[in-house]
């Protein structure tokens, strides 16, 4: 092909791709608008609404001298913020024990627990034997964060973004940790997110000790990485959704 003619050629296919471009860029902002005025204005105000009449309820309930189950308390919190719960129930029992098992509990290293919510798995780990004067229980929860402390008073209960650990954990990580066991939902999460986490998570715990995980999806939350070993459970048909367990390490020396 003559240079003239490809150098035309190429002029013309810039130009093209530049009209597609704007073209593609228009409508995705039309999209993004109507989709604001059509779905989320209308489904915010939904959640307020059904949020405002669960809280009155809850409240009435409470003011007759009855006591909320953690399930509701789980209910509540998930309509409100589906996405930071992550679960409309807490773990199932054979679920937490599965996690639970992982944790050394004759180690004297401090176990970390993220997103313990109502305790299920918090009450697993004491129960498999691990001291409640060990566990750091980050929750962001404040409501959640209150129960925990009237439950586990020997426990360390740090309100605090789990996905931030570093800046939650600055005043209570003077030791290594013998674990650290996620509720959090991660799936939820970008991968870069996930990622930062397991880092920030390895970056606390003695060489060979678990980072424990547990996920609805049938993939690992985060993907396997150079120098870490992982293992996961059979799938906890029990659960309610199932759910598997992945456990992650750094072997010593690396």
């Amino acid at each position: 092909m003559p240079m003239q003619t490809l150098e035309l050629f190429e002029k013309r296919m810039r130009l093209f791709e530049r009209i597609i471009g704007r073209n593609i860029e228009r409508r995705v902002r039309l999209f993004e608008e109507k989709f604001e005025e059509k779905v989320e204005r209308p489904f915010r105000m939904i959640e307020q609404k059904i949020g405002r009449n669960i809280e009155s309820r809850l409240r009435r309930f409470g003011q007759n001298g009855i006591r909320l189950n953690d399930e509701v308390r789980f209910i509540r919190s998930w309509i409100e913020k589906p996405l930071s719960v992550g679960a409309v129930t807490p773990s199932g029992k054979v679920l937490a024990r599965s996690m639970a098992s992982y944790v050394d509990p004759n180690d004297d290293g401090p176990v970390i627990e993220l997103g313990p919510g109502t305790g299920p798995v918090t009450e697993a780990l004491v129960a498999h034997g691990v001291d409640p004067a060990r566990l750091v229980l980050v929750e962001f929860n404040p409501a959640f964060c209150k129960l925990l402390r009237q439950r586990y008073p020997q426990a360390t209960v740090v309100q605090g973004d789990a996905y931030r650990l570093r800046e939650a954990l600055t005043a209570y990580t003077r030791h290594q940790a013998s674990a650290v066991v996620s509720g959090l939902p991660l799936m939820t999460k970008p991968r870069r997110t996930r990622l930062r986490l397991l880092g920030d998570a390895l970056g606390l715990l003695k060489p060979d000790a678990p980072f424990v995980q547990f996920t609805y999806a049938m993939v690992p939350p985060i993907p396997k990485l150079a120098g870490l070993t992982v293992e996961a459970s059979e799938r906890i048909w029990l659960n309610l959704p199932p759910a598997r367990v992945w456990v992650y390490r750094r072997p010593a020396g690396r």
